[in-house]
């Protein structure tokens, strides 16, 4: 399943002449597996008012959400060629007012996880049992609001929240460890009070396991350290970060189609 959603991904962003292949590749494995196995929603109530959350902070890779919510249920899959086009509900960024299935709008890095609290509190004292989940990038943690968060979240003893970090070191301007590192991550979130953890980000076993992990932890929020290949599963992508915001050609794009569905 996970082949065939990174085919959809490359195809709509070559089909759209922009966006953002390789944090999307990245992610899709844990997003595939979060919607497949461990999130309560329903593609047919997207406002069922007991629904998880789920916020993808790190925005600009909307095209593996895209993709999932489209094999999920939440519209049909021929949408998906519509990338980024005039009027169409796929934005570039995800526009929740324009697609069912999207929790916030997300691109302005730094403030989903913001969000995503401001949901799992209102949980609490709505006395709601649903869970909320924030995708964040590693190199958007270079941004200060991220740990205003992190530091308000126990506090409010948030265990129906969890943060998934797309640990990829990658980001626009170069690798995450050269631009502004952010290590030792895992350390200074349990410094927070945080449940931390690290995983392999494309070992669905660890995935599974660390979400099941998550889901059972009281008293705290989780974070899980997700250690991913910018770029997974297409060669010429993988940890080149000139593919941070790329379209590829329609070559390209036919090379990478037939590398990921060969597998």
């Amino acid at each position: 399943m996970t082949r065939e959603l990174r085919a959809d991904i490359i195809r709509m962003i070559a089909a759209a002449g922009s966006g953002h292949p390789g944090g999307s590749l990245s992610v899709i494995d844990i997003l595939a597996t979060l919607y497949a196995n461990f999130l309560r929603h329903d593609p047919q109530r997207p406002d069922w008012p007991d629904r998880d959350r789920v916020v993808l902070s790190k925005g600009h890779c909307c095209p593996a959400l895209y993709a999932v919510l489209a094999r999920e249920g939440y519209f049909p899959r021929e949408e998906l060629k519509g990338l980024r086009r005039l009027s169409s509900p796929l934005q570039g960024h995800p526009d929740r007012l324009r697609l069912p299935g999207l929790e916030a709008s997300t691109g302005s890095l730094g403030q989903g996880l913001s969000m995503a609290l401001g949901m799992a509190l209102a949980g609490k004292l709505d006395k709601k049992d649903y869970r909320v989940y924030a995708i964040l990038g590693d190199g958007e943690l270079q941004e200060g609001q991220c740990w205003e968060a992190f530091m308000a979240a126990p506090k409010f003893g948030l265990d129906n929240l969890a943060v998934i970090v797309d640990r990829n070191n990658g980001q626009i301007d170069g690798h995450v460890d050269e631009v502004m590192g952010i290590e030792p991550l895992k350390e200074k979130l349990a410094s927070f009070n945080w449940d931390a953890r690290e995983i392999d980000g494309h070992d669905f076993g660890q995935i599974s396991e660390a979400l099941a992990a998550a889901r059972a932890i009281r008293g705290k929020p989780q974070a899980i350290i997700a250690k991913t290949v910018k770029g997974k599963g297409v060669s010429f992508m993988e940890n080149n970060v000139s593919w941070h915001g790329k379209a590829p050609t329609e070559e390209e794009a036919a090379r990478a189609v037939e590398e990921i569905l060969r597998g």
